[in-house]
């Protein structure tokens, strides 16, 4: 059973989603309370290779509080996959015009887990087409209630 925390809308609409992989994240006591509470922003994040291991980059966690254990919210998060997994993902990320970025953040048996996704950008007529289905799906919707 998974209970989603939060979603990137964004990326759905800015990106061709290609593959998605689910992974941990090494996370901090504070941060964990944070994310709990949805105070995360995923729009501007994005996962890069550095030394056989996968961060995220600008995956910011507000702080819980002010005290003692409050944490950096820019510091980088380390992504827990097993190695097959991340050779993967950094040669996709490798390749020329994709990248990796978070799509949700959810908690599934007490651990925070990360959905992520190799991306491609989408051309501003594949974002009017993807608007353009959306408006259609939803008249679809109000006619079939009334």
């Amino acid at each position: 059973m998974k209970t989603q925390i939060i979603k990137n809308r964004k990326a759905f609409f800015e990106y061709e989603i290609l593959s998605e992989f689910v992974s941990g994240i090494q996370l901090i006591g504070c941060e964990v309370k944070s994310i709990r509470q949805g105070r995360v922003d995923l729009s501007s994040s994005f996962v890069f290779e550095e030394k056989g291991e996968l961060f995220f980059k600008d995956l910011l966690v507000h702080p819980q509080g002010n005290g003692f254990f409050s944490t950096n919210p820019h510091r980088l998060k380390k992504l827990l996959l097993k190695k097959k997994e991340i050779t993967k993902i950094s040669e996709m990320i490798k390749t020329k015009g994709l990248t990796c970025i978070p799509l949700e953040i959810f908690w599934m048996k007490n651990l925070i887990k990360v959905k992520i996704g190799i991306c491609r950008g989408k051309k501003l007529w594949d974002k009017r087409d993807s608007l353009k289905e959306k408006s259609v799906k939803r008249d679809l919707e109000r006619e079939q209630n009334y």
